[in-house]
């Protein structure tokens, strides 16, 4: 048993933001695998009890995409001992709340409920972890679940689908190439017995992370949680080996229609390391310098003084594997994409050939130390950091740690990692079109 008890407060300065105290937890492994961790605050009398599993869009069962996405659905549908669209009126009906997402890396579930409430949030997650029921009525209903959601988040609304015409494009071989909520012909084609092997095979508790974060006692709570989840059999290991990538080494030209939208908007795609690396916190602060807030980079220069945009947006898309970085504008008037494409790989340029200003790096590092704040603000917020910082990066401490990565990097970083990773050589660039415009073709 591994007792990460921290005694002493950090205090991080933030100006006017204020303090920060270090996160103290506790963690251990049961019999069956199940990492455990768990974390005390008594400042209010609820309690989050959460479950990640190593579980993603990019975990494909027999070539079919969106299981793990289908199973977040799914694992509400009901277990042995809870019927059948019963699950949200249980929760409800004591006081609490939840909910849960899937990434292409991991899906969480979490329940918020007042404290005196833990031991059945317990019982919850042990139900679907143990008991779940998997039948075709289940698999059909949700099926149709899914369906509606892709039409409503993807395929009728307006730019749903840029992701995915990026993405297929950075990625030849890896399953990132393909969209987390899965291609709808897959799930129709998959048989029952398909769903259930998926189910044994990765939501088993050796490839998952429990946290228990609030009002707790830590010794009653390890005796709930040893009574609950104590007896659900181990797994099989988990393992993967996943296609490599090979680099881009030239640029990438490509186009897609969207028939929900009038105005086309263009995205540069860049191929990215993975969230471990230190590299992908820095092009975290590369996206802060480009297009966050109005005195941004590129929303100053495309937006508020050149008005060759309506939007623009870089951000930094963490993930496992690969990243991806992309950088996004709509165009204003009679701008052209091709325009917004120079403008933005100006500004780019100018963070490969020159260090950005002492007073615009101070920015980026009071932003980094307020972001973390803000992620740890709430019991809720630390328990999916816990659970994030060991199932994703191996290092449940990282929620401490994360600042210090932060706070080592320099300007010479962000100077070194635009030159390793944003040039036009290495980038997809793509067009994306009303759909009128494809007739036009």
């Amino acid at each position: 048993m591994i007792n990460k008890i921290k005694l002493s407060a950090c205090a991080l300065l933030l100006g006017a933001t204020g303090f920060a105290q270090e996160v103290e937890f506790t963690e251990y492994d049961l019999d069956n695998g199940l990492h455990v961790v768990l974390h005390q605050d008594k400042t209010a009398p609820v309690v989050t009890t959460s479950v990640m599993y190593h579980v993603g869009g990019k975990d494909q069962q027999n070539g079919k995409t969106g299981f793990a996405h289908f199973f977040e659905h799914l694992l509400f549908e009901g277990t042995e001992n809870i019927p059948n669209g019963k699950w949200f009126e249980i929760v409800s009906s004591n006081g609490g709340s939840n909910n849960a997402n899937t990434s292409n890396d991991r899906t969480y579930y979490y329940e918020v409920f007042p404290s005196n409430n833990l031991e059945l949030g317990l019982w919850m997650e042990s139900e679907r972890m143990m008991h779940p029921i998997i039948k075709q009525k289940g698999v059909d209903t949700q099926n149709e679940v899914v369906k509606e959601e892709r039409r409503l988040r993807v395929d009728n609304s307006p730019y749903g689908n840029l992701l995915q015409a990026v993405s297929s494009n950075l990625f030849v071989n890896h399953p990132y190439k393909d969209p987390n909520i899965g291609y709808m012909e897959d799930l129709d084609a998959s048989t029952l017995e398909e769903f259930k092997q998926y189910f044994d095979k990765y939501y088993v508790p050796n490839n998952a992370v429990l946290v228990v974060a609030g009002d707790i006692d830590i010794s009653k709570t390890k005796k709930m949680i040893e009574d609950y989840f104590g007896p659900i059999p181990k797994g099989e290991a988990v393992t993967r080996d996943f296609p490599k990538e090979d680099p881009i080494t030239q640029q990438i030209n490509a186009t897609a229609y969207d028939a929900n939208i009038q105005l086309p908007a263009t995205v540069l795609g860049y191929r990215t390391p993975a969230f471990t690396e230190k590299d992908s916190y820095v092009l975290n602060m590369i996206s802060n310098y480009l297009s966050d807030g109005n005195s941004s980079k590129l929303y100053k220069k495309l937006v508020d003084e050149q008005k060759q945009a309506l939007a623009v947006q870089a951000f930094n898309l963490e993930q496992e594997d690969y990243g991806m970085y992309l950088v996004f504008a709509i165009p204003q008037g009679e701008t052209t994409l091709e325009t917004l494409n120079t403008e933005m790989e100006e500004e780019i340029a100018k963070i490969r050939i020159d260090l950005i200003s002492e007073k615009d790096f101070q920015k980026l590092q009071n932003k980094a130390e307020n972001n973390y704040v803000n992620s740890n603000s709430s019991v809720a917020g630390i328990a999916n950091s816990l659970a994030s910082s060991y199932l994703l990066y191996g290092n449940t401490d990282l929620i401490n740690e994360e600042i210090n990565i932060y706070r080592s990097i320099t300007r010479e970083d962000i100077k070194r990692v635009a030159n390793e990773y944003l040039n036009p050589n290495q980038r997809v660039v793509l067009e994306y079109l009303p759909k009128a415009e494809e007739a036009k073709q």
